[in-house]
């Protein structure tokens, strides 16, 4: 029955995935833990607390759920829903203190965009450690005493999270054409539902075939200004339906030009819904409304000590650290999107953004400040 309430609520919550589903904030005992059990912490995105719950059901720990206004864990913390004030807040009234020996606190790796270790262990002492990406490697991070392999620190894009945010994308989209289209034109309901399932799943299933194109800045064709990323794949895909559109109705000898341009509209807004901000829809790429995609990482290698925070937090795995030269390196920064943790993590400010007029974006900067909808670093963070 639990496997089944379970079910139901992650295929309801896939569904409205694009939508904040807040849950109740608080402890919550997972087993029978004791006093050296772990404590481990995350947001109140409901789907990511039944999915951390679910991962952890065979092991005696501590679960802290704290506030991130409904947001997941990244895009919580990455945009200043998710900050230290929630975390210590839950650390003190949740009676944690009182239940355990320790004072360390496991945290979703994703969570290191907003989250300071410093001001939390300067403040109430607690000590902070990075988890694994995935709730499904928590299980084998704790059982191995918090030792966290490259595989656990990288962010993917795999199948199921790929038809995951199809589906996220496909059915709010149906849904609001079919409300639209009841009193105008009702024998395109599910035609339109087709069409737009059909191609929110091939715009997501492939994004392998095409990912590497999503990180050009544009390539002049003839005369022209071709940005994939931006609006190229979109102007790809309609021209690749209409043509499709064509041959149908031409075979079944129902062409007509009224035809075309009513389905030509209506898949050119579908498209241009879907395509809205596809590469910010994945983990592994930049949001397109966002300048900060821009900027490049830059390692002062002179204030760098080799601490190694960097490599803990990066979800890309964009950092080697040198442990006997204590020196860290860059050798897949060509993978960085630009996510920021490695700068809000280091201790020794070694780390910056800097844009490509040159301007430095220091790192007290993307500490305090957190990226709104637009990209905008406008969003204040509290440090109380």
């Amino acid at each position: 029955m639990n496997l089944l309430i379970y079910m139901i609520f992650n295929i309801a919550e896939t569904l409205l995935r694009v939508f904040p589903y807040p849950t109740k904030t608080g402890l919550i005992k997972i087993g029978n833990p004791d006093r050296n059990s772990p404590v481990c912490l995350t947001s109140n995105y409901h789907l990511t607390v039944e999915r951390v719950k679910r991962a952890l059901k065979d092991i005696d720990c501590y679960l802290l759920v704290a506030n991130s206004r409904g947001f997941n864990v990244w895009c919580g913390a990455t945009g200043g829903h998710f900050t230290n004030h929630d975390v210590i807040s839950v650390l003190k009234t949740s009676g944690i203190e009182e239940l355990v020996d320790h004072r360390k606190v496991v945290l979703p790796q994703l969570a290191a965009t907003g989250i300071d270790v410093k001001t939390i262990q300067k403040k109430i002492g607690w000590n902070i450690v990075w988890g694994p990406v995935y709730a499904k490697d928590i299980p084998g991070f704790l059982k191995t005493n918090f030792n966290k392999t490259p595989e656990m620190r990288r962010v993917v894009f795999g199948l199921t999270d790929r038809i995951e945010m199809a589906v996220a994308w496909a059915f709010p989209i149906s849904a609001v054409s079919t409300i639209i289209l009841i009193p105008f034109w009702r024998e395109a309901i599910l035609p339109l539902a087709l069409m737009t399932w059909g191609l929110s799943m091939l715009i997501f299933i492939s994004f392998p075939l095409y990912s590497h194109l999503l990180r050009s800045e544009g390539k002049r064709i003839g005369l022209i200004l071709f940005d994939f990323g931006r609006g190229g794949l979109r102007l790809i895909l309609w021209g690749v339906f209409l043509i499709g559109l064509a041959l149908y109705s031409y075979t079944a000898g129902d062409f007509s030009w009224g035809l075309m341009l009513r389905w030509g509209f209506a898949s050119f807004v579908v498209i241009l819904i879907l395509g809205l901000d596809l590469t910010g829809s994945t983990p592994v790429c930049k949001s397109g409304l966002h300048e900060d995609r821009l900027l490049k990482i830059v390692l002062d290698e002179e204030r760098c000590k080799g601490a190694g925070f960097c490599e803990q937090v990066c979800p890309k795995n964009c950092f080697e650290v040198d442990h006997v030269r204590h020196l860290a390196a860059m050798p897949r920064a060509h993978e960085c999107v630009q996510c920021g943790a490695c700068v809000v993590q280091c201790p020794f400010d070694a780390l910056y953004f800097k844009s490509p007029k040159g301007d430095i974006i220091p790192p007290e900067q993307i500490r305090m400040f957190k990226l709104n909808l637009i990209g905008e670093r406008a969003v204040k963070v509290k440090t109380r």
